[in-house]
């Protein structure tokens, strides 16, 4: 897999420090790291990175007026938003923008960087927030997207029959198989597909495609 490189745009030492330790982890390189949103755009453009990860609040300019900014200037950086916010308001602000992922602050950090890889792939926008806070998420710990995914896969279905019965890109049924994987720990497709059998996931119904 090759070495992902990040800028990190927050005005938290601690939080830079302790994204910069997810991420190094997960053998990701972070190139750059700066604290006002004044910064960012200009540390795009020198240090041309696979993905930006910005604070929402931060001195100079917001994170979503640096998302803005780069598109005005045909930047095309994809964006991971990182916020304190979990609220409908800020996410929808976030891909209006042009973000490619909203995640809030207090989810699990080991989600991140199969977050970013998704986002680097070209993966639909995501947003990430904590599981007492999302009604999407189930007993089981998967979203109803990731169930949909697996109850597909169950089927037999390869990732492209999957992305058209879904209205998907191939890389975001990817993206969420490496999640599904992740959570439960599974290695094989023939896993999952047996967990989906022997847990009632198979012959459930389909969530509608958004």
């Amino acid at each position: 897999m090759d070495v992902l490189r990040i800028l990190v745009a927050d005005d938290h030492r601690l939080m830079v420090a302790a994204v910069r330790r997810v991420f190094e982890r997960d053998g990701f390189e972070v190139v750059g790291e700066v604290t006002r949103g004044s910064q960012v755009v200009r540390a795009v453009e020198s240090l041309n990175p696979d993905a930006l990860i910005v604070d929402i609040r931060m001195p100079d300019l917001s994170g979503i007026e640096c998302i803005e900014r780069m598109r005005r200037r045909r930047l095309t950086t994809p964006v991971v938003v990182l916020s304190s916010y979990a609220d409908d308001t800020h996410v929808a602000a976030a891909r209006e923008a042009g973000a490619s992922a909203y995640v809030v602050k207090t989810v699990d950090p080991s989600e991140f960087p199969a977050i970013v890889r998704g986002a680097v792939e070209g993966a639909e926008f995501v947003a990430v927030r904590p599981r007492e806070a999302d009604p999407g998420r189930l007993r089981e710990g998967l979203s109803h997207r990731e169930r949909d995914v697996v109850r597909a896969l169950s089927e037999g279905l390869s990732n492209r029959q999957i992305a058209e019965q879904l209205w998907v890109s191939e890389q975001t049924v990817k993206f969420h198989l490496r999640n599904v994987y992740r959570k439960l720990s599974f290695a094989t497709r023939g896993e999952a597909a047996r967990w989906a059998h022997k847990n009632g996931v198979a012959c459930g119904p389909t969530a509608v495609a958004q």
